[in-house]
């Protein structure tokens, strides 16, 4: 049954998917556009798997910065919306400067990224941590600060501690906001691990992307971009997973 209603939710997408590539391919048969204008998809397919490219070396590069850049913006969001929910001074503090820090060029910031830690893995890290961590932050203080007030008000009469109702009634009422979050930052991760690999890197999907530039090879431009779809689509699903383990009770979280 769970099979069948995955194969009636999902057929859609997935026809008007194999329809975009039979119109891509056609297209580019037809009209002769030339492989470093418009690869087609069978050219992206073989390119996928050139050997003369160590596409699982830079795979693992950038999977592990965008994974990183998803822990550290959901691990620093959560927090960040749990102090803001928690005390109004610390809100009243904290709010602006995430709003200041939220509204930065982050293509402008990556620069400094690489002036302060030099080349490697952990700052494309911090830039997709930069990226997709504000959604969490957001949610995260809104799931916790509205929830109903007979819930709140049942949790005074048994004199539960400010914890306790934080732990009972607060998180688990904020659980289907963290979680529609952190979808979010499972995109948002991607574009910022990729936006550092373009500023700086040796190593990684984006990096392959800058590098196919003066070969002119778009086959692998575009077969690294699926590369990178494919990346975020897993993590993508992943959270979705979690949020039917974690919050069955929320319509929302699908």
């Amino acid at each position: 049954m769970k099979i069948q209603a995955s194969i009636r939710q999902y057929w859609p997408t997935a026809a008007l998917f194999v329809a975009l590539i039979a119109i891509w391919q056609l297209a580019v048969s037809l009209t002769g556009i030339r492989e470093y204008l418009l690869p087609a998809p069978l050219s992206v397919w073989n390119a996928m798997w050139d050997g003369e490219i160590t596409w699982a070396q830079h795979l693992w590069v950038t999977s592990w910065e965008i994974v990183g850049a998803f822990f550290m913006a959901a691990i620093v969001g959560v927090a960040l919306g749990v102090a803001i929910a928690w005390s109004p001074l610390l809100a009243n503090a904290l709010v602006p400067f995430l709003v200041f820090v939220n509204t930065l060029p982050k293509v402008a910031v990556a620069p400094l990224f690489l002036i302060w830690m030099g080349y490697g893995i952990f700052p494309n890290m911090l830039m997709g941590a930069l990226i997709g961590f504000f959604p969490v932050v957001i949610n995260t203080a809104v799931g916790l600060s509205q929830v109903e007030a007979d819930m709140l008000d049942l949790g005074r009469v048994f004199h539960a501690p400010k914890w306790k109702i934080f732990v009972k009634i607060r998180i688990p009422n904020a659980l289907p906001y963290i979680l529609s979050a952190l979808k979010i930052t499972a995109t948002a991760a991607v574009v910022g691990a990729i936006v550092g690999e373009f500023v700086a890197s040796q190593k990684g999907l984006g990096y392959v992307i800058v590098t196919t530039q003066s070969s002119m090879n778009t086959g692998v431009a575009f077969a690294a971009l699926v590369w990178i779809s494919i990346v975020g689509l897993v993590l993508y699903g992943l959270v979705v997973v979690l949020a039917h383990l974690w919050a069955p009770w929320a319509e929302g979280v699908d």
